[in-house]
């Protein structure tokens, strides 16, 4: 089947003119707030050879240490990466590795050299404090084209244009979840993920997140929290400025709360609805995909 065949029978004239891949279609009609993966802890490892299509099941580190690491990762909450520069330039045998919390109030971000991904096995990386302190943010950016083309053909080239701006501050990284939200850029330690954004736009998100602050131009949400924690802060985001430490969000009983530092907090209504099936990856069969909406916002507390 042609990839967004059935989605563009759905949607008729609107699909006519837009090429047969899932970012395309889905640029169509699905919103961004809601869909950031959920990821509270990241592993990222420089590995400039081939990826497969799986990570953890092609075991391009190799089968025993890709299985071990994964099975570290997943006891302590992390998510395992492939990260390489853009370009894939080999200029040393040392590789570098990212360790980074996204957790609010617990976020930080690490580096250090191994010559080899085994050597991760005698560093205990789940608590930290095992590299360099990273102070400025780490930008990766999918281009994971064994997984699908979209984050091939179209982040490989925002990697290589941002790479010129940031070139200590950049990496290709393997599959970050939302093929077509292409391109997919995740800042971190903050976690916040950022879809189909062009290269001005990328720099600019890229150099709002080094000041502090939180750009809400092709914003997913922030990897730490559930989707509709994510759609929650983003519509508060749109009504107030705020850094990126300056707002929480928790769930209560029938809404979310998101709440400021200075003492402000807003309620927040998040509510589901399904959109027409369609490719969520270039050539997978057709499935529904539910979409998040902000239906009601209302101010609980001011400041102090």
């Amino acid at each position: 089947m042609e990839c967004g065949g059935s989605l563009r029978v759905s949607l008729g004239r609107a699909a006519d003119h837009v090429p047969a891949t899932c970012s395309a279609f889905s640029a169509i009609d699905e919103p961004l707030p809601g869909t950031a993966a959920v990821v509270h802890r990241w592993l990222c490892i420089e590995h400039p050879g081939a990826w497969g299509r799986d990570v953890v099941g092609d075991a391009p580190l190799g089968a025993e240490l890709t299985a071990e690491l994964d099975r570290r990762c997943n006891a302590a909450g992390f998510r395992l990466m492939l990260i390489r520069r853009p370009g894939r330039p080999i200029n040393s045998s040392m590789r570098q590795v990212f360790i980074a919390s996204s957790v609010v109030g617990d976020e930080w971000c690490e580096r250090l050299e191994v010559s080899s991904a085994a050597e991760l096995l005698d560093i205990p990386f789940e608590n930290g404090g095992v590299g360099t302190p990273v102070t400025d943010t780490i930008v990766l950016v999918c281009a994971h084209g064994k997984r699908d083309q979209c984050c091939a053909r179209l982040g490989r080239p925002i990697a290589s244009g941002l790479a010129l701006t940031f070139p200590d501050h950049v990496w290709e990284c393997s599959h970050t979840g939302g093929h077509r939200f292409a391109p997919s850029l995740i800042m971190l330690p903050s976690g916040y993920t950022y879809g189909r954004l062009d290269l001005e736009g990328a720099q600019k998100v890229i150099e709002m997140a080094r000041n502090g602050s939180v750009s809400q131009h092709g914003l997913r949400g922030r990897s730490c929290y559930s989707p509709g924690a994510q759609a929650a802060e983003i519509a508060i985001r749109e009504l107030v400025d705020a850094t990126a430490g300056e707002l929480t969000v928790e769930a209560s009983e029938d809404a979310f709360v998101v709440s400021h530092q200075d003492g402000r907090s807003w309620g927040v209504e998040v509510t589901a609805s399904k959109l027409p099936p369609r490719e969520v990856s270039c050539g997978a069969s057709p499935k529904p995909v539910e979409i998040l909406a902000v239906s009601r916002v209302w101010a609980r507390n001011a400041p102090k």
